[in-house]
């Protein structure tokens, strides 16, 4: 009778470690923060209703999904056992996803597009995903990916104005929204999400861009440059590419992901692709997930063929040498010999089992044998 398998609900386990939730606690802060300033003081130009239906269809569809989800892999879902705290926290990435979102992307009056736009970005982490550690990972960043698709898909709409953040102020009150933006994000990047590297590898590869197209295509240098100092560069550096759910840990990793960024950046603009920072995240999101996939695939590989060898050695039969003075001689005629050791004449054939060095004539065999008589 075979054995009948219980299966065993796997516990949800902690959502994130200690420092994520602190970097997305103080995310989800500074972006509602900005968000009650950008509709009160700074000139946000949609219509002051849209985060809240923003922000009611992301916990609506976040919550739906991860009762999904948790039932397709037999566990309870990760908002539960926390009461309001971990409802709160598990919110979170839906929190800052849907403001995001919302405050990045212009549609005229169109709010289904925005809402569209919602379902996308934070549907994407359940299903573009990869194996990370053991675990599937979402490796899209979701706001990006959900900006990404607005632009593509409906080509009417694009990415919030310049003056969106700073339309009310005046007298260099304007230049105190980027200093500020710059002070906490580098702060909460430095001590929580460590990703200071992506960051000077992001700023440093996009100013490198801009000076190669302008030498390569005589584009004007500064005036690329100069977009550095825009709100919007510099909530995307600071809050959005920084994402650190969807970019590497390892000091390399993140170097190679903001260079990369940056590179596509100035090819994407180089082709006159417009809203290029947010396609070019995609790209690189996505070849970040392509990685993660094939090592996957060449690990799993790798560790099948080793349990095959280790299988193969297992079953191979385990044989004891024998030395040739333990072994009795099996040899007649001109090749008998007391005892294997001591044998001097073997012709072809005996060699191995007499011991002798090699092989002798019949007449030098022979003369032995007259001799011992």
């Amino acid at each position: 009778m075979s054995a009948t398998l219980t299966a065993v609900p796997a516990p949800a386990g902690p959502r994130h470690n200690p420092k994520v939730v602190t970097a997305l606690r103080r995310f989800a802060i500074s972006i509602s923060v900005l968000n009650i300033l950008g509709y009160t003081v700074l000139g946000f130009e949609q219509p002051w209703t849209w985060p809240f239906i923003a922000l009611i269809t992301a916990y609506t569809l976040e919550i739906v999904l991860e009762l999904i989800g948790a039932r397709a892999e037999g566990r309870d879902p990760r908002f539960r056992g926390g009461g309001l705290k971990g409802m709160v926290e598990f919110l979170f990435p839906a929190h800052i996803t849907a403001l995001a979102v919302n405050m990045l992307t212009y549609v005229n009056d169109r709010v289904w597009v925005m809402v569209f736009g919602v379902i996308v970005a934070v549907g994407t982490k359940w299903v573009l995903r990869a194996p990370v550690k053991g675990r599937l990972r979402h490796f899209m960043n979701p706001s990006n990916f959900g900006i990404a698709v607005i632009l593509l898909l409906f080509p009417w709409a694009s990415i919030a104005p310049p003056y969106h953040f700073t339309e009310y102020l005046d007298g260099g009150f304007d230049w105190l929204v980027p200093a500020v933006i710059i002070a906490l994000g580098t702060l909460l990047n430095a001590k929580l999400t460590e990703r200071m590297w992506l960051i000077l590898a992001w700023v440093g590869g996009y100013a490198l861009q801009a000076i190669v197209r302008g030498l390569l295509f005589d584009t004007s240098i500064p005036a690329a440059l100069a977009m550095m100092t825009g709100v919007a560069f510099v909530l995307f550096t600071n809050y959005m590419i920084t994402d650190p759910g969807t970019t590497p840990s390892s000091k390399w990793g993140q170097i190679a992901f903001g260079g990369g960024v940056a590179t596509v950046y100035g090819v994407l603009t180089a082709l006159h692709v417009v809203y290029g920072i947010f396609f070019a995240t995609a790209i690189v999101c996505a070849v970040r997930g392509a990685f993660l996939w094939s090592a996957d695939v060449v690990a799993k590989r790798r560790a099948a063929e080793a349990a095959d060898k280790a299988a193969e050695a297992k079953a191979e039969p385990v044989t004891t040498a024998v030395l040739p003075a333990q072994r009795d001689c099996e040899c007649t005629g001109v090749c008998a010999c007391p005892s294997p050791a001591a044998a001097t004449a073997c012709p072809n054939g005996c060699a191995d089992i007499c011991g002798c060095p090699a092989p002798v004539s019949d007449k030098t065999a022979q003369e032995k044998i007259a001799v011992a008589a």
